[in-house]
């Protein structure tokens, strides 16, 4: 996983997982550890679509207890990027 550090509350491992969990929905060439942490998720950027973000959506629930739902209204920032989303997961999971 590549990208500038942060003091982020996601860690190392969460970015790392959630790369994985990326590279796993997009069906996309490559390793988690080639995925920059702050590329867009959508369009240009990871190419992430609304079918993948139902697939991560479902993984998070099952994974760390969080819903991740459409209606919510920050959305755009929490699925902006891999870290937007990690550091969101890391904040508010209960498992």
């Amino acid at each position: 996983l590549s990208g500038p550090a942060s003091s982020s509350p996601a860690d190392a491992a969460l970015l790392l997982e959630f790369a994985g969990l990326v590279v796993s929905a997009r069906k996309r060439e490559g390793a988690a550890v080639d995925v920059q942490a702050d590329e867009p998720l959508y369009r240009d950027g990871l190419g992430v679509d609304s079918i993948d973000s139902l697939e991560i959506a479902l993984v998070v629930a099952k994974r760390y207890g969080l819903q991740l739902r459409a209606d919510q209204d920050d959305n755009h920032a929490i699925f902006h990027s891999l870290r937007s989303l990690s550091d969101h997961i890391a904040a508010h999971r209960s498992l």
